[in-house]
């Protein structure tokens, strides 16, 4: 095995086990309230973007509450915004005077969020923007991206990029010394020429891991939501990452490198259609839908790492609170079938998908059938079934109009059924299987 492809691997085991976390993005664009890109979507000069600043008072901040919801929806990491595209840091970064501590609050938000989390049992992870859209000496005129991307008297001439890397890596090193372990860090993002060299992420990585050697990254120094980089060939760079980012959408085929062997991933999905806090946006996911795309993932061998958008007091919508309670009702249940799970070797079946951890094969039932669920080619290898819900048997079913599909393993809910009926679960019905030791598909 590669050598960088055999220390991502014992790095990211407790990451490959822990399958769901919560990505929070929440900055100053929480005020405007419409998106974390609002700046650069509007066009808005640092004159007019800056003085939200003295708005920022997140009264009603509280990260144990949002910790403890984390917990009960069953997410074992988080990842907080520690500074976004925009430059301003919720940290109390000595490089800047755009950071938390020097607005209203008066709070350094990461430290707090970091030991609210810590202290609920969730692994931690930071998210750093490598542009920065304040800095001067980052990009104006001409960047794609940058606010000041039509704007010539914003010329790039005097501008000196060693200087803004010398600012970058400054802010990095500070959060991996000034706040203890961290699990994760999750850097955003490389387009175009920006990437790579540019971040000269050869010296970045090699500081990142001589401060935090455990640590786990992104593969966005090098790679981005519409590319993943190196880390899908059979000779990735030490900066490719420890895992790829797909955003907004779940692979087809969950994520394999050009020899077919897993790669380490994980979606990262908005609840509604914003990172960042958006007033106007009420068109959330439901907890069918995340419970399914958690499962997806899950079935191919990654993880979800779902957003929440604080408002500008620091509260996690309502909306949101809701769909995660419901969604933490279903894992307290059927959390086994989710931890420690991934490829199931198997095809995926019409009434839903099928993850597994070993011998143990998890059924995720989610659309009702006539008849029968049908278990395609498993006749013979099932020891035993159980409700995950409530571990009642589920006995295999031999019925009369089965017969000639002998090479099908079988069940009902309801051993007295014959017919359709209601999924005891509406959201996801799991049945564990336990194959035989003999039993093949892995």
């Amino acid at each position: 095995m590669n050598r960088v492809v055999e220390e991502r691997t014992k790095r990211t085991e407790w990451y490959r086990d822990a399958r769901f976390g919560m990505f929070i993005h929440w900055g100053l664009y929480a005020i405007p309230a419409r998106g974390e890109w609002v700046r650069s979507v509007e066009e808005i000069p640092k004159e007019e973007y800056d003085p939200l600043i003295r708005e920022f008072s997140v009264e009603n901040y509280d990260p144990k509450i949002w910790a403890k919801l984390a917990k009960e929806a069953g997410m074992k990491y988080a990842v907080l915004t520690a500074k976004h595209h925009d430059g301003f840091c919720l940290f109390d970064t000595q490089l800047t005077d755009f950071k938390s501590t020097n607005a209203p609050c008066h709070r350094d938000l990461v430290r707090e969020f970091l030991d609210a989390f810590r202290a609920e049992g969730i692994r931690v992870g930071l998210y750093y923007s490598v542009i920065d859209w304040r800095h001067p000496d980052f990009p104006h005129y001409g960047d794609r991206n940058h606010p000041m991307r039509n704007r010539p008297e914003y010329s790039n001439e005097n501008r000196n990029f060693d200087r803004y890397l010398d600012y970058m890596f400054g802010q990095i090193r500070e959060l991996l010394t000034n706040y203890g372990k961290l699990d994760l860090m999750w850097f955003d993002f490389s387009y175009d020429n920006m990437k790579s060299e540019t971040w000269k992420a050869d010296k970045l990585i090699e500081m990142v891991r001589s401060i935090q050697p455990h640590l786990i990254i992104d593969n966005r120094l090098e790679g981005s939501g519409e590319d993943s980089g190196s880390i899908l060939t059979r000779n990735p760079t030490p900066w490719s990452g420890d895992f790829a980012s797909p955003e907004q959408m779940i692979p087809p085929a969950g994520i394999r490198d050009e020899d077919g062997n897993p790669v380490p991933w994980e979606s990262c999905i908005t609840l509604n259609n914003h990172w960042g806090y958006a007033a106007h946006d009420h068109h959330y996911k439901s907890a069918k839908m995340v419970i399914h795309m958690l499962v997806e993932c899950v079935s191919k061998g990654g993880n979800l790492l779902l957003n929440v958008g604080p408002n500008a007091k620091g509260e996690i919508p309502e909306e949101s609170v809701q769909i995660l309670k419901e969604v933490g009702t279903w894992m307290k249940k059927n959390s086994r079938s989710i931890y420690h799970c991934g490829y199931a070797g198997l095809p995926k079946p019409e009434w839903g998908r099928y993850t597994r951890n070993g011998n143990l094969l998890y059924a995720h039932v989610m659309e009702e059938q006539a008849g029968a669920i049908c278990l395609e080619n498993m006749a013979g290898k099932i020891e035993k079934m159980r409700l995950v819900s409530d571990n009642s048997e589920i006995k295999e079913s031999f019925f009369w109009n089965l017969k000639e599909y002998g090479q099908h393993a079988f069940f009902f809910f309801d051993p007295n059924a014959s017919d359709c009926y209601p999924l005891p679960d509406e959201l996801d019905t799991v049945v564990e299987i336990t194959l035989k030791e003999d039993a093949d598909g892995q």
